[in-house]
Parts: C-alpha cells; structure tokens; sequence
C-alpha cells in the first residue's frame, strides 16, 4: 500500500511540474530548450511511472492469487475439519439415540408385561367368576326348561294318544266294516242265481245317488276327524252339499258333490250299437258331465263364504278313467270353472293331503303354546337375574359381615388369651396402647 501512494504522489508532483513547465514556456519563448528538457524528462518519468504501475499489477495479481488460494486450503481444511467434527457428533448421536431407544423399549416391554400380565389375571379371574355364574344361571335354566318342556310334552303326548286312539278305533271299525262287506260280498258271490247286476241295482238315479253318498261319506268318516266335515251341509244360497270340508284358511270350506254319470257311459261300450249311436251317446256323456261341472260351480261356490273350487266325486273309477283319458276337454272345461272331478282313489289322496294341513295346523297351535311358555319362562329368567343379583348383593355384605366379625373375633380371643397370661397387671400405659392398637 505504501508503493502505491509513493507512486501517486510521484505522478502528481510529475503533472505538476509539466503544468509548470507548459507555463514556463508561455512565458519566455528563449527557454524552449528547457521546456524541451523538462518534456523529456516528465516523459521518461512517465514511462518509468507507467513501468512501476504495471511492476505493482503484476505484484499486487500475484499477491493475490496467493492470498486467495491459501485462503481456499485453509477453508477447505476448516471445512473438512468442521465436516468430520459433525460426523463423528452425528455418529455419537446415533449411538447414544440407538442405546436410549433400546433402554426405553426395554422398560416399556417389561411396564406392559407386567400391566398385561395383571390384566390377564385379572380378566381370567372375572370369565371365571362369570363362567360359574353363568353355568349356575344355565343349569338352573336347563332345569326350569325341562321341566316345562316335560309338562309340555305330556300334553302334546296325551293328544297325539288321544287322537291315536280314536284313529285306532277307526280303523278298527273300518276294518270291521271292511270283514262284514268281505262276508256280504262272499254271500252275494254264493248267491249268484238271485243276484242282479250292477247296472241294474243303479239304474235309478236316486239309487246312484244313495250309492255315491254313502260312499262318499265312507271315505271321508274313516280319514277326516268329526270337526273337519259335514254331510247334507247347507250353504248361505239354500244349495245342499253332500260333504263340506272346512279346511284351515285360507282355503276354507270347499263342497264335495256326487255325480254319477252312468247311462251313457254304458251305452257307449254296449255291444251291437250302431256307430252313430255310441258317438251320440259319447257327446251326451260329455255333456252329462258338464251340465253337472255347471251346477255343482253355481250352487257350492259362494263368494265370501267358500273357497273359490268345489270338488265333483264320481263313485266309479272306471267312468273317472274314461273322463280323463278320452275327454280332456271335459277336465279342461271343469277346471276352468274350478271344479275339480275325483274318483274313490284320488279323492282319499286329496282327504289325506287334508288330513295333513289339518294335523299341521294343530301342530302349529301347539307351537305357539310353546313360544308363549318360552316367553314366560323368559320373563321368569329375568326375574330370577334380578333375584340373582340381590342374592349376589346381600352374599357380598354378608361376606363384609363374616369378615368383621372374624376381625372382632380374632381380638376378643386375643383379649382372653392376655387376660389368661396375667397381663392385665402389667404397665396401664402399655395397656391402653394395647387397647387402642385393638380398636383398629
């Protein structure tokens, strides 16, 4: 710093001495030749300034160069100093972090160990209080069940007896019926000189209808109960049914009518007849059967007060075969004015599919006998918790009780035994300490 100021005040005083010099030259025009000196010189001055400043660049660029590059090692030292201090801090920092990490898992491992091994002990204490509880609530219950359930069962048991019973004695009276018609039919076959035909014996419609009848009411005495059906039943129109059933809802009561359709029918299969005259007698037949579909649907079906279907029987099961084997127009038509044409044979099926819905129906009724003594039994469960809880209630204070007791039991005692020893007598300090530590 000190060479560049000598330097500017050697230039200045050069510039001043040239301003002097151009003065000079002004002023006397016979010192030229000093002026031309003075020229030279402050232009070799000059030339030596301009050396010294170029000399100083050069110096002042190197210098700084060194400056800045010592400069750059020692920073990049300090930083590599500075880069390892923070390593070796973040490294010891990991190290202890990892070790504190360990020592406080550690301690929360063991903490919730022994909370959950308290917990545990103390949850299987409370299922197994609660289990024994449970199971006395349950066998109490089981007990209170079975009971019932046996009074139940004694009376569906006595009504199935009963109904056994009476269905027994049907069939004991079919069969006998059944012996008496074997005997009568053994006799009418020895009596084969005096025997009239069938046709003959039927060849009045009121015999065929007498026949149907008492058919029809054969078969449905020995299947249906008593209060599942009426003969000669009267419907709210003045029509007179031979049978109606009364079925559960919503099929309701449904009427069986006997038809007997037999003149035709024989004279279709006579033998000798003219062509004609069968396929007359067969479109007759049909018709026979229609007209009677037609009353039996105007007179047994009643809105509001039967099912929507009656039931058409025919007594013989040959005329029923021919119907629905030759003639499904006929059945066509008798279905679509819900009348339904049965033989012996399927009209037992149908009595029995009766039978059936009429059996589950009871069943049924003694099913909602059942919920509602379940339901009792229910309200009398709850009942019996709430007992249960006062019962558990007054155990635990009688518990407390038995506790004190003991308490005051175990003094007294203790009490007698020191008034055995003879330490009544002993220091009265040390005795009311005594009795005060006994009042606790």
């Amino acid at each position: 710093m000190l060479e560049i100021i000598a330097l500017i005040l050697i230039l200045v005083t050069l510039l001043a001495i040239g301003w002097l010099a151009l003065r000079l030259g002004r002023m006397d025009t016979t010192q030229s030749q000093l002026a031309q000196l003075f020229e030279d010189k402050h232009r070799a001055m000059l030339r030596d300034v301009y050396d010294a400043l170029n000399k100083l660049g050069d110096r002042l660029g190197s210098s700084s160069s060194e400056a800045t590059e010592r400069l750059r090692t020692s920073v990049a030292q300090e930083l590599q100093t500075t880069r390892d201090a923070m390593q070796s801090l973040q490294l010891a920092q990991t190290e202890s972090l990892a070790a504190t990490r360990e020592q406080v898992l550690e301690k929360l491992h063991l903490t919730l160990a022994e909370q959950g091994k308290a917990e545990q002990e103390l949850i299987q204490t409370t299922m197994r209080n609660a289990t024994l509880q449970l199971t006395a609530s349950i066998e109490a219950l089981a007990k209170t069940v079975d009971g019932r359930l046996e009074q139940i069962g004694g009376k569906v048991s006595e009504r199935l007896d009963e109904g056994f019973k009476k269905t027994n004695e049907t069939f004991v009276s079919v069969m006998a019926r059944l012996a008496t018609i074997d005997e009568a039919q053994k006799k009418i076959d020895g009596l084969t000189t005096n025997m009239v035909s069938l046709q003959e014996l039927l060849g009045d419609k009121r015999s065929r209808g007498a026949f149907g009848e008492v058919q029809l009411e054969a078969l449905v005495r020995n299947i249906l109960p008593p209060t599942a059906y009426a003969m000669q039943h009267s419907f709210p129109n003045g029509s007179r049914v031979d049978c109606a059933l009364f079925l559960p809802e919503p099929t309701g009561t449904v009427g069986v009518d006997s038809k007997f359709p037999l003149e035709n029918y024989h004279r279709m299969y006579e033998t000798g007849i003219a062509e004609a005259d069968r396929l007359q007698a067969q479109r007759q037949f049909k018709a026979d059967v229609k007209k009677h579909v037609d009353d039996i649907a105007a007179k047994y079906i009643i809105n509001g007060h039967t099912s929507d279907g009656a039931v058409m029987f025919v007594p013989a099961e040959a005329v029923f075969a021919e119907i629905h084997a030759y003639h499904p127009d006929v059945v066509d038509y008798a279905q679509k004015q819900r009348v339904w044409i049965v033989s012996p044979t399927t009209l037992m099926a149908v009595l029995n599919t009766a039978r059936a819905v009429l059996k589950d129906v009871e069943t049924r009724k003694q099913v909602h006998i059942i919920k509602d003594e379940l339901g009792k039994l229910g309200k009398e469960f709850e009942r019996f918790d709430k007992r249960m809880q006062n019962l558990a209630t007054h155990i635990r204070q009688a518990h407390d009780d038995v506790q004190e007791v003991h308490t005051t039991s175990q003094k007294i005692s203790r009490r007698f035994a020191q008034i055995e020893k003879v330490e009544l007598e002993g220091d009265p300090t040390q005795m009311a300490l005594l009795d005060d530590s006994e009042d606790k």
